[in-house]
């Protein structure tokens, strides 16, 4: 009697892993076949698109000429400065902000968080015209301490609204016993509540890491007029060398640029797998 079920798993079973196969293919396969022919010459990638590069004519000087001509080395520096400043902004005011929203109930206080919740509803782009003009009078447009203050607010809403749930589902006993301690508000804060809600801060900082480093709306509208490229990052970067590509037919440089631009994320998200996946069940459960 059970067979037919069984043989109707089976199959259902393997239906759905030739499916997930076939979808795991054709995300992997343009990636891989970015980087294989970032090592290959201009005129190798038009006669042979999907062959493998040669051992005796790989060029990888595209890299050097990504980094170097395209100006990539300090698009990559602006980057990191620009990533590095604004997550952990985030991190640091969305953990305080968080932690007073969660320890503290109040009429003002539940009104606040509504906002900030309400700030993960609303389109960037309705926000791009004041935000344009509030920079440009402040003198922060086309400057890096204008996009990471751009970046940090935007980003502050995701983290309150995951952080939130991991210092609510906190004994309030262990707030009580370090405060029997003698550790005062912040002090019980820093030294024993925000250790333990370590894998919502490394959630939200992975997070807000790689949506940062890939932005590209904000960049373009707010640094873009850089000539001199002390702000640019390196999707406008990126950007640019994919307009000038379709003129001077530099594909070789391009897709080096791709794999500048791609490699830190990947490697981070294979580093840190295992931390996103137990913070966003952890932050599933305590949310």
């Amino acid at each position: 009697m059970d067979a037919p079920h069984d043989n109707r798993f089976r199959f259902s079973r393997g239906v759905a892993s030739l499916a997930l196969l076939g979808y795991s293919a054709w995300l992997v396969f343009p990636m891989v076949w970015v980087g294989y022919s970032s090592l290959k010459r201009d005129e190798a990638i038009f006669l042979a698109p999907f062959a493998l590069p040669s051992a005796g004519s790989m060029a990888a000087d595209n890299y050097a000429h990504a980094w170097r001509q395209a100006h990539f080395g300090e698009y990559f520096l602006n980057s990191v400065a620009v990533t590095g400043a604004s997550v952990a902004l985030i991190v640091a005011l969305g953990a305080m902000a968080a932690y007073a929203l969660a320890r503290f109930s109040h009429p003002a206080g539940r009104a606040a968080f509504g906002l900030f919740l309400a700030g993960l509803t609303i389109p960037a782009q309705l926000a791009i015209v004041p935000l344009f003009f509030e920079l440009r009078s402040a003198g922060l447009l086309n400057s890096r301490l204008g996009l990471v203050l751009v970046y940090t607010a935007n980003g502050l809403p995701f983290a309150i609204f995951i952080l939130a749930g991991f210092f609510r589902s906190l004994p309030r006993s262990l707030y009580e016993a370090a405060v029997v301690d003698g550790c005062g508000e912040f002090s019980a804060f820093w030294r024993v509540l925000l250790p333990l809600a370590r894998p919502g801060l490394v959630t939200v900082a992975i997070f807000q890491f790689i949506g940062i480093w890939k932005e590209y709306f904000y960049a373009f509208m707010l640094v873009n007029g850089d000539t001199a490229g002390s702000a640019r990052t390196l999707p406008l970067g990126l950007a640019n060398l994919s307009i000038a590509a379709e003129y001077r037919t530099e594909y070789g440089m391009l897709f080096a640029g791709i794999i500048l631009v791609t490699l830190p994320i990947l490697l981070v998200y294979v580093a840190l797998q295992r931390q996103i996946v137990s913070g966003i069940a952890a932050g599933a459960l305590k949310g």
